[in-house]
């Protein structure tokens, strides 16, 4: 089955995590915004005006930011091309937008998942991409809570698998970590999902098959370290490391 394209189009979007979600100021914002108002760096034609140098003008928080192709998918399929500006309907979008983003994100695991020998992701891919083309009406309608836990369910599986690799492998998953100096440890295997990682020195660690899924990799000093053969390391992940 053929996958939507799982990496943001800007091009294809009406800039809606522009418009739509909120941000407070801080280390990764240099203001507060609302959601529901248009970022004031956003051009007539839904481009940022300073996308070349977010990063230097303290806008890191935008390029950490991955919807996982949501937003050209809302834009183009949901809303078939109708922008927020003519039809009227910022408050259902950013609802819309919010579950797109999920299942996008969803499909995007599991399709590693899958490659990965999950023995059940494949009927999972095949339902999450028949239900991205869903109407908003039948989009807002899921229990996006009870998909999450069905697919975390395969993403266990799949982490596992690979896991098994590496029978000595460490069980991190869930700590606190922050700021520790971690190269002494083996991390080849470790499980690492949900762990807080802010801060902590990674430099030339062997991650392979170490499980980062929802791992606070947020100033982490990854120089040198081998991410290649992570598991569900996402693009939103890797933008706040240290590299």
């Amino acid at each position: 089955m053929s996958l939507p394209v799982l990496q943001a189009d800007c091009s294809q979007c009406f800039a809606l995590c522009c418009v739509l979600l909120p941000f407070s100021k801080g280390e990764s914002f240099p203001e507060t915004k609302p959601g529901g108002r248009a970022c004031h760096n956003l051009d007539v034609d839904d481009r940022c005006s300073i996308h070349a140098t977010l990063t230097e003008d303290g806008w890191s928080g935008c390029v950490a930011f991955d919807c996982f192709g949501a937003g050209q998918q809302v834009s183009q399929v949901t809303y078939a091309g109708v922008s927020w500006r003519e039809g009227g309907n910022l408050g259902e979008m950013a609802a819309v937008l919010s579950v797109m983003r999920q299942l996008h994100e969803m499909l995007a695991l599991l399709d590693e998942a899958d490659r990965r020998g999950a023995s059940d992701a494949e009927p999972w891919v095949e339902r999450l991409v028949a239900l991205i083309g869903a109407t908003a009406d039948e989009l807002l309608a899921q229990d996006i809570d009870e998909l999450r836990r069905e697919v975390g369910a395969v993403l266990a599986e799949a982490s596992r698998i690979a896991r098994s690799r590496w029978p000595d492998a460490l069980d991190l998953a869930g700590q606190d970590l922050a700021g520790r100096d971690l190269r002494r440890l083996d991390l080849r295997g470790a499980a690492l999902r949900g762990a807080v990682l802010l801060g902590v020195d990674l430099r030339e660690c062997d991650l392979t098959d170490a499980d980062l899924l929802g791992a606070d990799l947020r100033g982490a000093d990854a120089r040198g370290a081998d991410l290649s053969a992570a598991l569900f390391l996402t693009i939103a992940q890797r933008a706040v490391l240290r590299s």
